[in-house]
């Protein structure tokens, strides 16, 4: 038997390969188990994928499935689609019956109307689709129409000064069956028809009732002229007092004019004082609720009594020069909550509205 000596070189030279083999090896391992384990995630990924394609084929599947169904239902025919028409119309008549209170409105939609009844085409299936488009116009004119006179009546009271909030109904306050029902699932339900559409509706039909409660909030304010042939003659605020020469806070507003021309009250209300008041000679004051009240002074004539309700436009009584006056002419003055305010801005707020109505 023979016996072999390894020197020490030898020794570490073996050691060596064998080292080298085992590093070898382990790499190969690695490299075999990160490969094992790419290519599972790999086919976890083209599973998903997979999974994901096949979800969305079957819902389309199941939307084509339920459209051949309701034609088959409907032996081919578009009675379903018209009848869908017809109570998209219903609503669309529930939200034209606020228009008739809504000044303006009846124009600005009557083109969409008329679009709507102008279908020329031939073909049933496109008529009803030209129809459908027109009711969405109608509702896109709505809406626009509710949101740009709500926005001038809105710029009106900013005009004069005031909130709307203080004379206007709250929200909850507007009439109409489609803003009493506050969730358009239920106002869908009611009228059946489709969700988004009802919301529409919905939505169209609250601007309009808005812009409706803005008018009439409006129109109760003083926002007339309290005379119409007098030139303004002097301003609110401070200037030289004709008596003193000296400067002095102005109340109101001075229209000059010849004797007896016509003063008109400025807005509805109640007349809460007539007769003779220190420095503003003959004078009458008119109530117009919500803390608003107007003042005529230096009449020459009263032609209203206590707690008589005017209107917007009536004669008090006749231009003068009573109290302390240097002449013929109207001091007008708009009070708010006791303190006098700018009766120019409410004039101007006046002359907006009318050219905005």
């Amino acid at each position: 038997m023979k016996t072999y000596v390894l020197t020490s070189r030898g020794q570490m030279a073996g050691a060596g390969v064998v080292a080298a083999c085992a590093l070898w090896m382990g790499v190969g391992t690695a490299a075999l188990v990160v490969n094992t384990m790419s290519l599972t995630h790999s086919d976890q990924q083209m599973a998903r994928t997979e999974a994901k394609y096949e979800r969305w084929i079957a819902d389309r599947q199941a939307r084509l499935n339920s459209a051949v169904a309701r034609l088959n239902a409907t032996d081919g025919s578009i009675g379903s689609i018209a009848a869908d028409v017809e109570k998209r119309h219903a609503a669309l008549a529930l939200l034209l019956t606020d228009v008739h209170d809504t000044p303006g409105a009846a124009q600005a939609l009557t083109p969409a109307i008329n679009q709507a009844l102008a279908a020329p085409d031939s073909d049933p299936m496109r008529r009803v689709e030209l129809v459908r488009l027109s009711q969405e116009k109608l509702l896109d004119a709505a809406d626009t129409f509710a949101k740009s006179r709500g926005d001038r009546l809105r710029l009106a009271f900013r005009l004069a000064g005031l909130t709307p909030r203080a004379y206007v109904p709250e929200a909850g306050a507007l009439g109409g069956p489609l803003i009493e029902a506050k969730d358009p699932r239920a106002l869908a339900a009611v009228l059946d028809i489709d969700e988004s559409f009802a919301e529409r509706v919905q939505h169209a039909a609250t601007g309009l009732s808005e812009a409706r409660a803005l008018k009439a909030g409006l129109e109760r304010l003083p926002l007339g002229r309290p005379t119409e042939s007098g030139q303004k003659s002097s301003g609110f605020g401070v200037r030289f007092d004709p008596f003193t020469s000296r400067p002095a806070f102005h109340s109101g507003l001075d229209f000059a004019g010849a004797s007896m021309t016509p003063v008109e009250s400025t807005g509805p209300g109640v007349v809460s004082f007539t007769g003779v008041r220190s420095g503003y000679g003959n004078t009458v004051e008119v109530d117009h609720g919500g803390g608003l009240k107007t003042r005529y002074a230096h009449l020459r004539s009263i032609g209203v009594t206590t707690g008589q309700r005017v209107a917007i436009g009536q004669r008090l009584g006749g231009m003068g020069s009573t109290g302390r006056s240097t002449g013929t002419h109207l001091h007008y003055e708009v009070w708010v909550n006791g303190r006098p305010q700018n009766p120019d801005r409410f004039v101007k707020a006046g002359e907006y509205v009318l050219k905005n109505s």
